[in-house]
């Protein structure tokens, strides 16, 4: 028979023991999502796939939106300084960017995506003809359409991740692993492709230098009447070099870019005779319904349309 001493304290202990079990499932519980903001659409789509369910998003400059020209606005500012990491592509690209953290007056970190990528210079020719261009610093920002360097991407956004949120490091681990081999099997094909368009077809015309990075990877000569930022103009010199190099070369086709006005590129194609070969996504994805929606699918894109016109 239990003394009404020893029921007291069978029921303080249970009760104690009741206490210490909601506080092991609330120490288990998911906290809040993260909240990170990501500065365009494409290092946005990189930031979810690895941040998954752990992070709330905000992606700064949406699909078909360039950010070479982007405009902040206070709402900007004001997810900027709720945000616990803010990742960007570093490089020069968001020429905008350090005077939006200053101004926001955020405390969160900042990530750079393209931290420890090899880069090629921006108004160089890498060896492929694509020099008619403004450079606006040392490096080509476009570093993404390699996808050997959007593997280092995943990389860095993981690193920065488990770095802010600790608790879901496995889960950021995971969840990189798992997105890079779909890179692994996405860099394979792009190298088919490539492969299947005769060598001294392998010459694209595109609105502005931002496929330099694809160029040295995947051995395909881009030119291009912009410079590596669609905030410079291209000059009638640059034009006209163009119009004789499409025609000495005999390049099969022009393309259009998402980001950039398409009156230049279908100038030169009329001047030329060299057909329209498509639009191709450069920096920035199309809207979640489009053929672009995601870094994956923009890729494939790019490669169906390349492959169509340049395989003939």
């Amino acid at each position: 028979m239990l003394s009404r001493r020893n029921v007291i304290a069978s029921a303080f202990w249970l009760a104690l023991s009741g206490t210490a079990l909601s506080g092991a499932a609330l120490a288990q519980a998911p906290a809040q999502p993260l909240p990170v903001v990501a500065t365009f659409s494409i290092l946005g789509d990189l930031v979810r796939e690895v941040g998954g369910e752990r992070i709330s998003l905000t992606t700064l400059v949406g699909p078909d939106g360039d950010a070479h020209v982007y405009s902040p606005s206070p709402a900007d500012a004001k997810a900027l300084a709720e945000a616990k990491l803010v990742v960007v592509n570093g490089l020069r690209f968001e020429g905008w960017i350090d005077r939006l953290v200053k101004a926001s007056g955020t405390k969160a970190p900042v990530a750079v995506a393209a931290q420890g990528i090899r880069t090629i210079a921006a108004a160089d020719d890498h060896g492929h003809g694509h020099s008619h261009g403004h450079s606006h610093g040392a490096a080509d920002p476009h570093a993404w359409q390699d996808v050997g360097n959007a593997k280092a991407y995943i990389a860095n956004i993981r690193d920065a991740l488990a770095k802010a949120d600790p608790a879901g490091a496995e889960t950021y681990r995971a969840n990189a692993a798992a997105y890079t081999a779909k890179l692994d099997a996405l860099e394979a094909d792009v190298k088919a492709a490539i492969a299947s368009i005769p060598p001294a077809r392998r010459r694209v015309i595109t609105s502005h230098d931002a496929f330099g990075y694809f160029a040295k990877a995947y051995g395909v000569a881009f030119v291009a009447p912009q410079g590596v930022s669609t905030d410079t103009e291209a000059s009638a010199r640059d034009v006209a070099a163009i119009i004789r190099q499409i025609r000495k070369d005999k390049v099969p086709a022009v393309f259009l870019e998402n980001v950039t006005d398409p009156r230049l590129v279908e100038r030169i194609a009329r001047e030329t005779g060299a057909k329209m070969g498509g639009r191709l996504f450069s920096d920035a994805l199309s809207p979640q319904d489009g053929p672009a929606g995601t870094y994956i699918a923009m890729v494939r894109h790019n490669i169906r349309t390349l492959t169509a016109a340049l395989a003939d």
